[in-house]
């Protein structure tokens, strides 16, 4: 084995900017990736981004095969070229990452530990999956190419309705991954089936955001929260209604947690784009119908209040990078039985089936409730999420 040759693009600011290397996910290109975020993070960073051997601009051969180590030691050597053509050799940068461009991050934490000042690692664990499966996997796309895993991919890779709103951004996803190299996707999924680095977490003390799609089957959120916990200086996001894809399907958030972790201060919404991020919220977490419903029967007296809290309580707190929805949701609930605010529970105990949390989720919120804000409270609020949630399951 060797350490492969990483070809790489730019994709957004000037050389000035500080750097931000963006590694991509298994069977797609960086461009089809990461082009949606990186246009939103160009005016901050001199966004890079990488592809895996035989991906994209990468045509590097790879029968050869090569560890997780050393595609890692790759991913080094090309944005050592980089940091030399900025005047900046040995410099750091910041690193972003969705699945196996996490693990890559993952493993330069550990290795050199100096190079990356802050990390965002998406859709990404410390394991993925077992080693039979991946070996599995990579004989299948050596054998039959990657046109056989479009379909499958399809349905893995997004969050719900994912495809219906955005059918050009999935689309050029899965072309990528039907131009992929059946050699180079098979050699990656062969690294990652040696891929294990949860006994050496605490090691990486690099600042880390991890976000997890709720809906992500190939690295869920129980193993995405193992990272976030297991590193020294982790921090764990969960992205409502996405699944193994963060950057495509959810640029902003991706470009928001980048900034972040930066360090760079997030810019204020002007009012009428906080009025719009508040809107799509509201009608997101609580239902169209609910939201048309209250604007339709708003009056004189009752529309400046409706203003008032798609604003500020939607497109003011909802839309805050520093909590995931279903935390909000949690913290609502808790809110709800302290004050007695019944018909505003039923409300949001449909709501927080809507931002992914369970029933049994709920009931652990409750329980936690009784003890903390009185057992009558809690007991008018189970017999509430009872009836919510024999109509909604």
């Amino acid at each position: 084995m060797t350490v492969p040759s990483i070809a790489g693009v730019q994709l957004g600011g000037s050389a000035d900017l500080p750097l931000l290397l963006c590694g991509p996910s298994l069977g797609t290109s960086a461009t089809a990736l990461w082009s949606t975020t990186a246009d939103l993070l160009s005016a901050e960073f001199h966004v890079v981004a990488w592809d895996l051997p035989g991906h994209g601009y990468n045509n590097a051969a790879s029968e050869g095969g090569f560890t997780l180590g050393e595609l890692a030691d790759g991913v080094l050597a090309f944005i050592e070229g980089v940091l030399t053509e900025r005047g900046e050799p040995a410099g750091s940068f910041v690193y972003a990452g969705d699945s196996v461009g996490g693990a890559v991050g993952q493993q330069l934490m550990l290795d050199h530990p100096e190079r990356i000042r802050a990390a965002v690692l998406a859709c990404s664990v410390p394991r993925f999956a077992d080693a039979a499966m991946w070996h599995e996997r990579a004989e299948k796309v050596r054998t039959s190419g990657t046109p056989v895993m479009v379909e499958g991919s399809a349905r893995r890779w997004f969050g719900p309705g994912f495809l219906d709103r955005q059918p050009d951004l999935a689309a050029a996803l899965l072309h990528s991954l039907q131009e992929t190299d059946r050699f180079g996707y098979a050699a990656v999924c062969d690294a990652l089936a040696d891929f294990d680095i949860r006994s050496e977490l605490h090691r990486i003390t690099t600042p880390m955001t991890a976000i997890a799609g709720a809906y992500d089957e190939a690295a869920p959120v129980a193993g995405v929260a193992a990272l976030a916990h297991g590193v020294a200086d982790g921090r764990l996001v969960v992205l409502d209604r996405v699944g193994h894809q963060a950057p495509v399907e959810a640029s902003e958030e991706m470009a928001r947690a980048i900034r972040h972790a930066a360090g760079i201060p997030v810019s204020p919404k002007t009012l009428a784009g906080r009025m719009d991020a508040g809107m799509a919220v509201r009608r997101d977490v609580l239902g169209a119908a609910h939201v048309d419903r209250a604007n339709a029967a708003a009056t004189d007296l009752t529309r400046d209040f409706q203003s008032f809290i798609t604003d500020y309580g939607w497109g003011g707190i909802w839309t805050r990078p520093g909590l995931a929805r279903r935390d909000r949701s949690i913290a609502v609930l808790t809110a709800l039985v302290a004050r007695g605010h019944h018909e505003e529970l039923a409300m949001h105990l449909r709501a927080a089936r809507t931002n992914g949390l369970t029933v049994d989720e709920i009931k652990e919120v409750l329980l936690q409730s009784a003890i903390y804000c009185g057992v009558p409270d809690a007991n008018t609020a189970f017999r509430i999420a009872q009836e919510v949630l024999e109509q909604t399951d």
